[in-house]
């Protein structure tokens, strides 16, 4: 069975059990890794981000831009309905939390009208250790 299309554990124990002690506080508790941390802060291998939780796809490396802000960033997800977005009140301020739509995971923020140069002025911040990609030479 694809792991896209894998059972999603359904107890935080098979959560555990999935991921690594790092992985399980960003995914399921909503931590941040470090910044400039994150294995795909300045990757630009040609492929698709998948969630590390479920295998969703998420991402494009094609959406992929240097933001400069110590991870990992994108301008657009993959598909609409890739992820959800949620209003984040957390650190005493107002942000939108970017989660997975299939297993709820935490990824990131979105932050929107920065003055990036892309298609949409948008910058998913997402979390490496979120993230699997998955490489391949013919997908932008």
């Amino acid at each position: 069975m694809d792991e896209s299309t894998a059972p999603i554990p359904r107890s935080e124990e098979e959560w555990r059990e999935r991921l690594d002690a790092e992985a399980y506080a960003v995914l399921r508790e909503g931590a941040t890794e470090r910044p400039w941390s994150g294995r795909y802060v300045g990757t630009t291998t040609v492929g698709v981000y998948r969630c590390r939780g479920c295998g969703a796809e998420l991402f494009r490396s094609g959406t992929k831009f240097e933001s400069h802000c110590g991870w990992p960033s994108f301008y657009d997800p993959s598909d609409s309905s890739a992820v959800t977005l949620h209003e984040d009140r957390s650190l005493g301020m107002i942000r939108t939390e970017v989660r997975c739509s299939r297993c709820d995971s935490h990824l990131g923020h979105v932050f929107h009208g920065e003055g990036y140069a892309t298609p949409t002025d948008d910058r998913y911040c997402i979390n490496s250790v979120a993230l699997a990609l998955e490489a391949d030479d013919s997908v932008q």
